[in-house]
Protein backbone atom coordinates (compact mmCIF):
# COMPACT_ATOMS: atom_id res chain seq x y z
CA UNK A 1 0.00 0.00 0.00
CA UNK A 2 3.10 2.45 -0.02
CA UNK A 3 3.29 4.74 -2.59
CA UNK A 4 5.93 7.19 -3.13
CA UNK A 5 5.91 10.27 -5.50
CA UNK A 6 8.12 12.88 -7.23
CA UNK A 7 6.86 16.51 -6.31
CA UNK A 8 8.00 18.07 -8.86
CA UNK A 9 6.17 16.11 -11.59
CA UNK A 10 2.86 16.42 -10.07
CA UNK A 11 0.91 19.88 -11.13
CA UNK A 12 0.14 22.52 -8.90
CA UNK A 13 -3.15 22.08 -7.63
CA UNK A 14 -2.42 18.53 -6.24
CA UNK A 15 0.73 19.22 -4.52
CA UNK A 16 0.37 18.14 -0.78
CA UNK A 17 1.93 20.87 2.01
CA UNK A 18 5.47 19.84 1.85
CA UNK A 19 5.07 19.73 6.52
CA UNK A 20 3.02 17.07 5.67
CA UNK A 21 5.16 15.31 3.19
CA UNK A 22 7.69 13.10 4.41
CA UNK A 23 8.89 12.41 0.98
CA UNK A 24 8.82 15.47 -0.09
CA UNK A 25 12.67 16.77 -1.30
CA UNK A 26 14.86 18.14 0.73
CA UNK A 27 18.06 19.43 1.02
CA UNK A 28 19.07 16.79 3.04
CA UNK A 29 17.36 13.92 1.79
CA UNK A 30 19.48 10.98 0.84
CA UNK A 31 20.67 9.91 -2.00
CA UNK A 32 18.54 6.82 -2.00
CA UNK A 33 14.32 7.10 -1.66
CA UNK A 34 13.23 5.65 1.77
CA UNK A 35 9.90 5.76 3.01
CA UNK A 36 8.61 6.23 6.98
CA UNK A 37 8.60 3.13 9.17
CA UNK A 38 5.41 2.83 10.19
CA UNK A 39 4.34 2.38 6.12
CA UNK A 40 7.37 -0.02 5.58
CA UNK A 41 6.05 -2.27 8.79
CA UNK A 42 2.12 -2.35 7.49
CA UNK A 43 3.13 -2.75 3.86
CA UNK A 44 4.92 -5.91 4.77
CA UNK A 45 2.17 -7.25 7.70
CA UNK A 46 -0.17 -6.53 4.68
CA UNK A 47 2.07 -8.42 2.00
CA UNK A 48 2.12 -11.31 4.30
CA UNK A 49 -1.64 -11.25 5.47
CA UNK A 50 -2.25 -10.89 1.34
CA UNK A 51 -0.44 -13.90 0.54
CA UNK A 52 -1.36 -15.91 3.52
CA UNK A 53 -5.02 -15.81 2.55
CA UNK A 54 -4.18 -16.02 -1.21
CA UNK A 55 -2.07 -19.48 -0.64
CA UNK A 56 -4.61 -21.19 1.72
CA UNK A 57 -7.15 -20.05 -0.18
CA UNK A 58 -5.91 -21.39 -3.71
CA UNK A 59 -5.33 -24.64 -1.47
CA UNK A 60 -8.84 -25.10 -0.06
CA UNK A 61 -10.21 -24.24 -4.14
CA UNK A 62 -7.86 -26.88 -5.44
CA UNK A 63 -10.19 -29.30 -3.65
CA UNK A 64 -12.91 -28.87 -5.60
CA UNK A 65 -13.65 -31.06 -8.77
CA UNK A 66 -13.37 -28.83 -11.60
CA UNK A 67 -10.60 -26.61 -10.56
CA UNK A 68 -7.92 -25.90 -12.69
CA UNK A 69 -5.70 -23.04 -12.17
CA UNK A 70 -5.08 -23.92 -8.33
CA UNK A 71 -4.77 -27.33 -8.92
CA UNK A 72 -1.71 -26.43 -11.33
CA UNK A 73 -0.38 -24.41 -8.32
CA UNK A 74 -0.92 -26.88 -5.96
CA UNK A 75 2.91 -28.46 -6.01
CA UNK A 76 3.66 -24.93 -4.54
CA UNK A 77 0.87 -24.27 -2.04
CA UNK A 78 0.62 -25.50 1.60
CA UNK A 79 -0.61 -28.43 2.83
CA UNK A 80 -2.34 -29.40 5.71
CA UNK A 81 -5.02 -27.88 8.23
CA UNK A 82 -5.11 -24.66 5.86
CA UNK A 83 -8.15 -23.66 7.35
CA UNK A 84 -7.18 -22.05 10.54
CA UNK A 85 -4.30 -20.29 8.43
CA UNK A 86 -6.91 -18.81 6.15
CA UNK A 87 -9.10 -17.18 8.26
CA UNK A 88 -5.96 -15.81 10.32
CA UNK A 89 -4.76 -14.64 7.22
CA UNK A 90 -8.08 -12.84 6.19
CA UNK A 91 -8.00 -11.25 10.00
CA UNK A 92 -4.80 -9.74 9.21
CA UNK A 93 -5.35 -8.82 6.29
CA UNK A 94 -8.01 -6.33 7.39
CA UNK A 95 -6.55 -5.02 10.74
CA UNK A 96 -3.40 -4.34 8.55
CA UNK A 97 -5.46 -2.25 6.09
CA UNK A 98 -7.59 -0.58 8.86
CA UNK A 99 -4.28 0.18 10.73
CA UNK A 100 -3.19 1.75 7.53
CA UNK A 101 -5.91 4.15 6.78
CA UNK A 102 -5.41 5.09 10.29
CA UNK A 103 -1.69 6.05 10.45
CA UNK A 104 -2.26 7.95 7.28
CA UNK A 105 -5.15 9.94 8.98
CA UNK A 106 -2.54 10.63 12.36
CA UNK A 107 0.28 11.27 10.33
CA UNK A 108 -1.01 13.69 8.06
CA UNK A 109 0.23 11.68 4.73
CA UNK A 110 -3.54 11.56 3.45
CA UNK A 111 -2.28 13.63 0.15
CA UNK A 112 -0.28 11.02 -0.63
CA UNK A 113 -3.12 9.31 -1.93
CA UNK A 114 -5.56 12.18 -2.34
CA UNK A 115 -8.14 10.64 -4.81
CA UNK A 116 -7.03 13.92 -7.11
CA UNK A 117 -3.81 12.47 -8.13
CA UNK A 118 -5.84 10.23 -10.09
CA UNK A 119 -7.28 12.82 -12.75
CA UNK A 120 -3.05 13.30 -13.42
CA UNK A 121 -3.32 9.90 -15.77
CA UNK A 122 -5.49 12.02 -18.28
CA UNK A 123 -2.73 14.78 -18.45
CA UNK A 124 -0.30 14.72 -21.37
CA UNK A 125 2.51 15.66 -18.53
CA UNK A 126 5.39 13.82 -17.31
CA UNK A 127 5.58 10.17 -17.52
CA UNK A 128 6.26 9.51 -14.13
CA UNK A 129 3.15 11.67 -12.35
CA UNK A 130 1.63 9.12 -14.74
CA UNK A 131 2.49 6.35 -13.09
CA UNK A 132 2.25 8.09 -9.58
CA UNK A 133 -1.65 8.41 -10.30
CA UNK A 134 -1.77 4.85 -11.61
CA UNK A 135 -0.25 3.99 -8.23
CA UNK A 136 -3.07 5.67 -6.41
CA UNK A 137 -5.75 4.23 -8.43
CA UNK A 138 -4.52 1.02 -7.51
CA UNK A 139 -4.03 2.17 -3.70
CA UNK A 140 -7.90 2.63 -3.59
CA UNK A 141 -8.88 -0.73 -5.74
CA UNK A 142 -6.78 -2.76 -3.64
CA UNK A 143 -8.98 -1.57 -0.43
CA UNK A 144 -12.27 -1.85 -2.56
CA UNK A 145 -10.82 -5.54 -3.13
CA UNK A 146 -10.15 -6.07 0.45
CA UNK A 147 -13.77 -4.21 1.12
CA UNK A 148 -15.49 -7.22 -0.94
CA UNK A 149 -13.14 -10.26 -0.20
CA UNK A 150 -14.26 -9.29 3.47
CA UNK A 151 -17.94 -9.28 2.91
CA UNK A 152 -17.37 -12.44 0.46
CA UNK A 153 -15.60 -14.13 3.04
CA UNK A 154 -17.96 -13.42 6.05
CA UNK A 155 -21.03 -14.47 3.51
CA UNK A 156 -19.44 -17.99 3.42
CA UNK A 157 -18.12 -18.30 6.84
CA UNK A 158 -22.08 -17.88 7.65
CA UNK A 159 -23.09 -20.18 5.31
CA UNK A 160 -24.45 -18.20 2.37
CA UNK A 161 -22.58 -19.96 -0.53
CA UNK A 162 -24.42 -19.99 -4.27
CA UNK A 163 -22.81 -17.02 -6.29
CA UNK A 164 -20.78 -15.76 -3.65
CA UNK A 165 -18.48 -18.78 -3.53
CA UNK A 166 -18.11 -17.48 -7.28
CA UNK A 167 -17.04 -14.19 -6.56
CA UNK A 168 -14.96 -15.09 -3.65
CA UNK A 169 -12.87 -16.97 -5.78
CA UNK A 170 -12.79 -14.55 -8.62
CA UNK A 171 -12.16 -11.52 -6.40
CA UNK A 172 -8.91 -13.60 -4.88
CA UNK A 173 -7.86 -14.13 -8.43
CA UNK A 174 -8.46 -10.58 -8.90
CA UNK A 175 -6.23 -9.77 -5.73
CA UNK A 176 -3.37 -12.08 -7.30
CA UNK A 177 -3.60 -9.69 -10.28
CA UNK A 178 -3.17 -6.85 -8.10
CA UNK A 179 -0.06 -7.95 -6.59
CA UNK A 180 1.76 -8.50 -10.32
CA UNK A 181 0.23 -4.92 -11.17
CA UNK A 182 0.98 -3.21 -7.95
CA UNK A 183 5.13 -4.15 -8.41
CA UNK A 184 5.09 -3.39 -12.31
CA UNK A 185 3.54 -0.10 -11.41
CA UNK A 186 5.93 0.48 -8.66
CA UNK A 187 8.88 -0.19 -11.08
CA UNK A 188 7.64 1.66 -13.62
CA UNK A 189 7.10 5.18 -11.49
CA UNK A 190 10.59 4.29 -10.09
CA UNK A 191 12.84 1.97 -11.06
CA UNK A 192 14.22 -0.63 -8.87
CA UNK A 193 15.12 1.67 -6.28
CA UNK A 194 11.54 2.62 -5.67
CA UNK A 195 11.20 -0.90 -4.38
CA UNK A 196 13.81 -0.56 -2.35
CA UNK A 197 12.56 2.04 -0.50
CA UNK A 198 10.46 -0.33 1.51
CA UNK A 199 13.62 -1.65 2.88
CA UNK A 200 15.23 1.74 3.94
CA UNK A 201 13.19 3.48 6.79
CA UNK A 202 12.98 7.07 7.88
CA UNK A 203 10.94 8.80 10.93
CA UNK A 204 8.34 10.79 10.78
CA UNK A 205 8.41 14.62 11.42
CA UNK A 206 7.72 15.63 14.88
CA UNK A 207 4.84 16.63 14.84
CA UNK A 208 3.58 13.31 13.13
CA UNK A 209 5.28 11.58 15.55
CA UNK A 210 3.97 13.02 18.81
CA UNK A 211 0.55 11.21 17.39
CA UNK A 212 1.54 7.49 17.67
CA UNK A 213 0.26 7.09 14.48
CA UNK A 214 1.94 3.14 14.15
CA UNK A 215 0.55 2.27 17.75
CA UNK A 216 -2.99 3.70 17.36
CA UNK A 217 -3.39 2.06 13.95
CA UNK A 218 -2.46 -1.77 15.31
CA UNK A 219 -4.64 -0.70 18.19
CA UNK A 220 -7.56 0.31 16.72
CA UNK A 221 -7.16 -2.91 14.03
CA UNK A 222 -6.44 -5.41 16.39
CA UNK A 223 -9.56 -4.44 18.62
CA UNK A 224 -11.89 -4.14 15.79
CA UNK A 225 -10.67 -7.89 14.57
CA UNK A 226 -11.47 -8.92 18.57
CA UNK A 227 -14.52 -7.24 18.47
CA UNK A 228 -15.38 -9.59 15.44
CA UNK A 229 -14.37 -12.79 16.88
CA UNK A 230 -16.60 -11.93 20.17
CA UNK A 231 -19.22 -11.21 17.97
CA UNK A 232 -19.20 -14.24 16.25
CA UNK A 233 -18.81 -16.17 19.16
CA UNK A 234 -21.75 -14.33 21.19
CA UNK A 235 -23.59 -15.06 17.66
CA UNK A 236 -23.67 -18.57 17.12
CA UNK A 237 -27.16 -20.98 16.91
CA UNK A 238 -26.71 -22.99 20.13
CA UNK A 239 -28.94 -26.39 19.85
CA UNK A 240 -30.30 -26.72 23.60
CA UNK A 241 -30.64 -30.37 24.28
CA UNK A 242 -33.22 -30.53 27.15
CA UNK A 243 -35.15 -33.56 28.70
CA UNK A 244 -38.04 -35.17 27.94
CA UNK A 245 -40.41 -37.39 29.33
CA UNK A 246 -41.79 -39.14 26.24
CA UNK A 247 -38.71 -39.89 23.71
CA UNK A 248 -39.36 -39.79 20.18
CA UNK A 249 -40.06 -42.77 17.90
CA UNK A 250 -37.35 -43.64 15.27
CA UNK A 251 -39.20 -43.88 12.37
CA UNK A 252 -37.47 -41.12 10.23
CA UNK A 253 -40.42 -38.89 10.94
CA UNK A 254 -40.49 -35.08 12.87
CA UNK A 255 -44.41 -35.27 14.38
CA UNK A 256 -43.27 -36.87 17.71
CA UNK A 257 -44.11 -34.48 20.27
CA UNK A 258 -40.54 -34.14 21.44
CA UNK A 259 -39.60 -32.82 17.93
CA UNK A 260 -42.17 -30.10 17.60
CA UNK A 261 -41.08 -29.01 20.81
CA UNK A 262 -37.35 -28.58 20.32
CA UNK A 263 -36.01 -25.85 19.12
CA UNK A 264 -34.52 -26.46 15.35
CA UNK A 265 -31.03 -24.85 14.58
CA UNK A 266 -30.80 -24.43 10.42
CA UNK A 267 -27.54 -24.71 9.00
CA UNK A 268 -26.28 -23.68 5.53
CA UNK A 269 -23.82 -26.69 4.28
CA UNK A 270 -22.20 -25.60 0.83
CA UNK A 271 -19.28 -26.93 -1.86
CA UNK A 272 -20.57 -30.73 -1.93
CA UNK A 273 -21.34 -32.57 -4.85
CA UNK A 274 -24.33 -32.91 -6.94
CA UNK A 275 -27.42 -31.44 -4.59
CA UNK A 276 -29.21 -30.19 -7.93
CA UNK A 277 -26.29 -29.10 -9.25
CA UNK A 278 -26.28 -26.21 -6.34
CA UNK A 279 -23.92 -28.34 -4.00
CA UNK A 280 -25.42 -26.94 -1.58
CA UNK A 281 -27.96 -28.19 1.28
CA UNK A 282 -29.45 -26.71 4.36
CA UNK A 283 -29.66 -29.13 7.20
CA UNK A 284 -32.19 -28.97 10.26
CA UNK A 285 -31.24 -30.24 13.18
CA UNK A 286 -33.35 -30.99 16.81
CA UNK A 287 -32.03 -32.83 20.22
CA UNK A 288 -33.76 -33.98 23.28
CA UNK A 289 -32.77 -36.64 25.85
CA UNK A 290 -34.36 -38.53 28.39
CA UNK A 291 -32.25 -39.91 31.58
CA UNK A 292 -30.13 -42.11 29.46
CA UNK A 293 -30.11 -41.58 25.65
CA UNK A 294 -30.05 -38.78 23.63
CA UNK A 295 -32.10 -38.28 20.73
CA UNK A 296 -31.03 -36.56 17.84
CA UNK A 297 -33.07 -35.42 14.45
CA UNK A 298 -31.60 -34.14 10.98
CA UNK A 299 -33.53 -33.10 7.83
CA UNK A 300 -31.46 -32.09 4.94
CA UNK A 301 -32.24 -30.98 1.43
CA UNK A 302 -31.50 -33.54 -0.91
CA UNK A 303 -33.07 -33.83 -4.29
CA UNK A 304 -32.92 -37.70 -5.01
CA UNK A 305 -33.38 -41.00 -2.99
CA UNK A 306 -29.92 -42.45 -3.38
CA UNK A 307 -28.87 -45.71 -2.89
CA UNK A 308 -26.87 -47.58 -5.63
CA UNK A 309 -23.54 -47.45 -4.17
CA UNK A 310 -21.43 -48.57 -7.05
CA UNK A 311 -23.64 -51.32 -8.67
CA UNK A 312 -22.06 -53.99 -11.07
CA UNK A 313 -23.06 -54.99 -14.24
CA UNK A 314 -22.41 -58.59 -16.07
CA UNK A 315 -20.97 -57.82 -19.14
CA UNK A 316 -19.40 -59.93 -22.31
CA UNK A 317 -16.10 -59.99 -21.00
CA UNK A 318 -17.14 -60.35 -17.06
CA UNK A 319 -18.82 -58.29 -14.27
CA UNK A 320 -17.67 -54.87 -14.60
CA UNK A 321 -17.83 -51.92 -12.09
CA UNK A 322 -20.55 -49.28 -13.10
CA UNK A 323 -19.34 -45.48 -11.70
CA UNK A 324 -16.35 -44.07 -12.02
CA UNK A 325 -13.40 -43.03 -9.88
CA UNK A 326 -13.93 -45.82 -7.21
CA UNK A 327 -10.04 -46.90 -7.41
CA UNK A 328 -9.46 -42.54 -6.73
CA UNK A 329 -12.33 -42.59 -3.74
CA UNK A 330 -13.57 -39.99 -5.29
CA UNK A 331 -17.17 -40.96 -7.39
CA UNK A 332 -19.09 -38.28 -7.87
CA UNK A 333 -22.29 -40.66 -10.07
CA UNK A 334 -23.79 -44.03 -8.93
CA UNK A 335 -23.15 -43.51 -5.26
CA UNK A 336 -25.51 -44.01 -1.94
CA UNK A 337 -26.90 -41.17 0.20
CA UNK A 338 -24.63 -40.63 3.24
CA UNK A 339 -24.52 -37.89 6.24
CA UNK A 340 -21.96 -36.99 8.78
CA UNK A 341 -21.88 -34.84 12.10
CA UNK A 342 -18.90 -33.95 14.61
CA UNK A 343 -19.10 -33.63 17.60
CA UNK A 344 -15.82 -31.80 19.30
CA UNK A 345 -14.98 -30.09 22.85
CA UNK A 346 -13.18 -27.65 20.96
CA UNK A 347 -14.02 -24.89 17.74
CA UNK A 348 -11.20 -25.19 15.64
CA UNK A 349 -11.26 -24.26 12.16
CA UNK A 350 -11.66 -27.31 9.91
CA UNK A 351 -14.10 -29.26 11.86
CA UNK A 352 -12.27 -29.01 15.25
CA UNK A 353 -9.11 -29.50 13.79
CA UNK A 354 -9.27 -32.95 11.70
CA UNK A 355 -9.54 -31.40 7.83
CA UNK A 356 -6.39 -31.08 6.49
CA UNK A 357 -5.91 -30.87 2.81
CA UNK A 358 -3.11 -31.59 0.58
CA UNK A 359 -1.99 -34.53 -2.12
CA UNK A 360 0.29 -35.52 1.06
CA UNK A 361 -0.63 -33.46 4.49
CA UNK A 362 1.39 -36.38 7.17
CA UNK A 363 4.98 -36.28 5.19
CA UNK A 364 5.93 -39.75 7.00
CA UNK A 365 2.47 -40.78 6.20
CA UNK A 366 0.41 -42.74 2.86
CA UNK A 367 -1.77 -39.94 0.63
CA UNK A 368 -5.40 -40.64 0.52
CA UNK A 369 -6.46 -42.05 -2.63
CA UNK A 370 -7.77 -39.13 -3.94
CA UNK A 371 -4.96 -37.00 -3.11
CA UNK A 372 -7.74 -34.58 -1.02
CA UNK A 373 -6.02 -34.71 1.78
CA UNK A 374 -6.76 -36.35 5.68
CA UNK A 375 -8.92 -36.00 8.63
CA UNK A 376 -6.53 -36.51 11.82
CA UNK A 377 -5.64 -34.04 14.87
CA UNK A 378 -2.63 -33.20 15.46
CA UNK A 379 -2.70 -33.26 19.32
CA UNK A 380 -3.86 -37.34 20.13
CA UNK A 381 -6.89 -35.97 20.56
CA UNK A 382 -10.26 -38.19 19.94
CA UNK A 383 -13.01 -36.20 17.82
CA UNK A 384 -16.73 -38.25 17.51
CA UNK A 385 -17.98 -38.84 14.51
CA UNK A 386 -20.95 -40.69 13.19
CA UNK A 387 -21.61 -41.30 9.61
CA UNK A 388 -24.99 -42.58 8.80
CA UNK A 389 -24.79 -45.06 5.18
CA UNK A 390 -28.16 -45.24 3.22
CA UNK A 391 -27.74 -48.59 1.50
CA UNK A 392 -24.70 -49.87 4.11
CA UNK A 393 -27.45 -50.12 6.74
CA UNK A 394 -28.81 -47.24 7.43
CA UNK A 395 -32.51 -47.25 5.41
CA UNK A 396 -32.44 -50.59 8.06
CA UNK A 397 -31.68 -48.93 11.29
CA UNK A 398 -27.89 -48.45 11.58
CA UNK A 399 -25.33 -45.98 11.60
CA UNK A 400 -21.74 -46.27 11.97
CA UNK A 401 -20.27 -44.70 15.04
CA UNK A 402 -16.67 -43.50 13.98
CA UNK A 403 -13.77 -41.30 15.27
CA UNK A 404 -10.87 -39.18 14.16
CA UNK A 405 -7.37 -39.35 15.82
CA UNK A 406 -4.26 -39.20 15.72
CA UNK A 407 -2.79 -40.88 11.82
CA UNK A 408 -2.29 -44.11 12.05
CA UNK A 409 0.56 -46.40 11.12
CA UNK A 410 -0.51 -47.68 7.18
CA UNK A 411 -0.50 -51.59 7.25
CA UNK A 412 1.90 -52.31 4.27
CA UNK A 413 -0.95 -52.48 2.11
CA UNK A 414 -2.06 -49.09 2.83
CA UNK A 415 1.55 -48.04 1.89
CA UNK A 416 1.49 -49.47 -1.16
CA UNK A 417 -1.69 -48.20 -1.92
CA UNK A 418 -3.19 -51.44 -2.09
CA UNK A 419 -5.80 -50.52 0.64
CA UNK A 420 -7.43 -47.18 1.37
CA UNK A 421 -5.47 -45.14 4.13
CA UNK A 422 -7.57 -42.83 6.00
CA UNK A 423 -5.06 -41.15 8.76
CA UNK A 424 -7.14 -40.77 11.78
CA UNK A 425 -10.62 -40.85 10.46
CA UNK A 426 -11.96 -44.87 11.31
CA UNK A 427 -14.89 -46.72 12.56
CA UNK A 428 -14.89 -47.32 16.73
CA UNK A 429 -13.83 -51.05 17.30
CA UNK A 430 -16.56 -54.02 16.61
CA UNK A 431 -17.82 -55.48 13.75
CA UNK A 432 -19.25 -53.20 10.89
CA UNK A 433 -22.49 -54.78 8.94
CA UNK A 434 -20.66 -54.24 5.23
CA UNK A 435 -18.12 -55.62 3.12
CA UNK A 436 -18.50 -54.83 -0.86
CA UNK A 437 -19.09 -56.92 -3.74
CA UNK A 438 -15.92 -56.41 -5.73
CA UNK A 439 -12.09 -56.46 -4.95
CA UNK A 440 -10.13 -53.45 -3.89
CA UNK A 441 -8.29 -51.86 -6.69
CA UNK A 442 -6.30 -48.40 -6.35
CA UNK A 443 -6.15 -44.89 -8.03
CA UNK A 444 -7.02 -45.67 -11.93
CA UNK A 445 -8.41 -49.51 -10.92
CA UNK A 446 -11.34 -50.59 -11.69
CA UNK A 447 -10.72 -50.72 -15.80
CA UNK A 448 -11.55 -54.40 -16.58
CA UNK A 449 -13.61 -57.11 -15.29
CA UNK A 450 -13.70 -58.93 -12.29
CA UNK A 451 -14.90 -61.59 -10.00
CA UNK A 452 -18.14 -60.22 -7.58
CA UNK A 453 -17.77 -62.07 -4.00
CA UNK A 454 -21.75 -62.96 -3.94
CA UNK A 455 -24.37 -63.66 -6.81
CA UNK A 456 -28.02 -63.30 -6.61
CA UNK A 457 -29.97 -66.34 -5.10
CA UNK A 458 -32.86 -65.56 -7.58
CA UNK A 459 -31.66 -63.28 -9.90
CA UNK A 460 -35.52 -61.80 -11.07
CA UNK A 461 -36.21 -61.76 -7.08
CA UNK A 462 -32.92 -59.55 -6.78
CA UNK A 463 -34.04 -57.17 -9.74
CA UNK A 464 -37.74 -56.54 -8.61
CA UNK A 465 -36.07 -55.75 -5.08
CA UNK A 466 -34.07 -53.17 -6.61
CA UNK A 467 -37.03 -51.64 -8.59
CA UNK A 468 -36.39 -49.48 -11.67
CA UNK A 469 -32.97 -49.62 -12.72
CA UNK A 470 -31.83 -46.79 -13.97
CA UNK A 471 -27.96 -46.90 -15.33
CA UNK A 472 -28.20 -43.94 -17.42
CA UNK A 473 -28.91 -41.02 -14.99
CA UNK A 474 -27.02 -41.14 -11.66
CA UNK A 475 -29.45 -38.22 -10.15
CA UNK A 476 -32.34 -40.51 -10.86
CA UNK A 477 -34.10 -41.48 -7.66
CA UNK A 478 -34.72 -45.09 -6.47
CA UNK A 479 -37.86 -46.30 -5.47
CA UNK A 480 -38.83 -46.17 -1.89
CA UNK A 481 -38.31 -49.36 -0.22
CA UNK A 482 -35.96 -50.75 -2.89
CA UNK A 483 -33.13 -53.16 -1.87
CA UNK A 484 -29.69 -52.06 -3.46
CA UNK A 485 -27.77 -54.68 -1.07
CA UNK A 486 -26.73 -58.51 -0.99
CA UNK A 487 -27.32 -60.30 2.17
CA UNK A 488 -27.07 -64.18 3.43
CA UNK A 489 -31.15 -64.74 2.87
CA UNK A 490 -30.78 -63.29 -1.18
CA UNK A 491 -27.36 -63.94 -1.89
CA UNK A 492 -24.77 -67.14 -2.52
CA UNK A 493 -21.18 -66.99 -2.85
CA UNK A 494 -19.68 -67.23 -6.35
CA UNK A 495 -19.42 -69.58 -8.52
CA UNK A 496 -19.37 -70.23 -12.03
CA UNK A 497 -21.74 -72.28 -12.30
CA UNK A 498 -24.36 -69.56 -10.92
CA UNK A 499 -22.59 -66.73 -12.84
CA UNK A 500 -23.18 -69.39 -16.14
CA UNK A 501 -26.85 -68.95 -15.80
CA UNK A 502 -26.89 -64.56 -15.21
CA UNK A 503 -27.62 -63.02 -18.59
CA UNK A 504 -24.89 -60.04 -20.14
CA UNK A 505 -26.79 -57.00 -18.68
CA UNK A 506 -27.61 -57.85 -15.63
CA UNK A 507 -27.02 -55.42 -12.91
CA UNK A 508 -26.29 -56.58 -9.29
CA UNK A 509 -25.38 -54.73 -5.75
CA UNK A 510 -22.02 -53.72 -4.84
CA UNK A 511 -22.91 -53.84 -1.27
CA UNK A 512 -22.91 -56.72 0.66
CA UNK A 513 -24.46 -56.90 4.21
CA UNK A 514 -23.96 -59.58 7.40
CA UNK A 515 -24.60 -59.45 10.71
CA UNK A 516 -24.74 -56.15 12.38
CA UNK A 517 -22.73 -53.12 13.75
CA UNK A 518 -21.36 -54.62 16.86
CA UNK A 519 -19.18 -53.42 19.86
CA UNK A 520 -18.29 -49.54 20.26
CA UNK A 521 -19.37 -49.38 16.43
CA UNK A 522 -23.07 -50.43 16.78
CA UNK A 523 -23.86 -47.55 19.85
CA UNK A 524 -26.27 -45.88 17.21
CA UNK A 525 -29.97 -46.80 16.17
CA UNK A 526 -31.77 -44.65 14.28
CA UNK A 527 -34.89 -44.06 11.61
CA UNK A 528 -34.67 -42.65 8.21
CA UNK A 529 -37.12 -42.08 5.68
CA UNK A 530 -36.58 -39.66 2.33
CA UNK A 531 -39.65 -37.61 0.78
CA UNK A 532 -39.96 -35.15 -1.66
CA UNK A 533 -36.50 -33.77 -1.84
CA UNK A 534 -35.60 -34.15 1.95
CA UNK A 535 -33.90 -37.01 3.87
CA UNK A 536 -35.05 -37.21 7.82
CA UNK A 537 -32.53 -38.95 9.82
CA UNK A 538 -33.54 -39.95 13.56
CA UNK A 539 -29.94 -41.18 16.04
CA UNK A 540 -30.25 -42.44 19.65
CA UNK A 541 -27.42 -43.11 21.73
CA UNK A 542 -26.62 -43.61 25.11
CA UNK A 543 -25.58 -40.39 26.90
CA UNK A 544 -22.71 -42.07 28.33
CA UNK A 545 -21.24 -45.48 26.35
CA UNK A 546 -17.80 -45.64 28.66
CA UNK A 547 -15.59 -45.63 25.00
CA UNK A 548 -12.81 -43.45 25.39
CA UNK A 549 -13.61 -42.87 21.23
CA UNK A 550 -17.03 -41.40 21.94
CA UNK A 551 -18.34 -37.83 23.44
CA UNK A 552 -20.12 -37.99 26.78
CA UNK A 553 -23.51 -36.11 26.58
CA UNK A 554 -23.60 -34.57 30.02
CA UNK A 555 -25.05 -31.21 31.60
CA UNK A 556 -22.99 -28.47 31.96
CA UNK A 557 -21.04 -29.47 29.19
CA UNK A 558 -20.47 -27.66 25.51
CA UNK A 559 -19.84 -29.22 22.69
CA UNK A 560 -19.23 -27.79 18.83
CA UNK A 561 -21.07 -29.72 16.01
CA UNK A 562 -20.37 -30.03 12.17
CA UNK A 563 -22.53 -31.76 9.90
CA UNK A 564 -21.97 -32.53 6.41
CA UNK A 565 -23.90 -34.10 3.17
CA UNK A 566 -23.39 -36.42 0.78
CA UNK A 567 -25.76 -36.58 -2.54
CA UNK A 568 -24.63 -39.88 -3.95
CA UNK A 569 -20.90 -39.21 -3.82
CA UNK A 570 -17.95 -40.79 -1.95
CA UNK A 571 -16.29 -37.84 -0.59
CA UNK A 572 -17.29 -34.45 -2.13
CA UNK A 573 -19.76 -33.77 0.66
CA UNK A 574 -21.37 -30.37 1.94
CA UNK A 575 -19.40 -28.10 4.46
CA UNK A 576 -19.56 -25.58 6.60
CA UNK A 577 -16.93 -23.57 8.95
CA UNK A 578 -19.12 -21.84 11.58
CA UNK A 579 -19.95 -24.73 14.51
CA UNK A 580 -23.02 -24.89 16.50
CA UNK A 581 -23.03 -24.89 19.91
CA UNK A 582 -24.70 -27.39 21.90
CA UNK A 583 -25.60 -27.39 25.30
CA UNK A 584 -27.29 -29.42 27.96
CA UNK A 585 -30.68 -28.29 30.07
Amino acid sequence: MSLAYDKQSVPARTQPEPARDVDATRADQPRHSRSDTGTIVLHWLCVAAVFGSLFTGLRIAADERDSTFSKWLSPILPQGEVWTWHFVAGMTLIVSALAYALYMIRARLGARVSPRRVAVIAYAGPTKARWNAVNVALHWASYLLIALMTATGVALYLGYGSWLTWLHTVLAYTMLSYVVAHVAVHFLYGGLDQLLRLFRPTGLPDAARMRQPLTVGLLVGVGAACAVALTDYATRDTLRVNLVAVPPKLDGRLDDKAWQAARPVFIHTMQGANLGGTGESLVEMRAVRDDANIYLAFQWEDPSLSLRRLPIRKEADGWRMIGHDAGNADVVDFYEDKFAVIFAERDDFGSGGVSHLGPRPVKDKPPSLNDRGLHYTTDGAIIDMWQWKSSRGGVLGLMDDMYIGAPQEPTPDQAARRARYQGGYWPDPGHGIYTYNFPFDGPGGYQGPFQPQRLPRDVKAMQAAMGKVDMADPDASNEQNSVWWLDDTNSVPYSREADATIPVGTVIPGVVLSGTNEGDRGDLSVGAHWEEGHWTLEVKRRLKTGSKFDVDFTTGKTLYVWVSVFDHTQTRHTRHARPVMMTFG
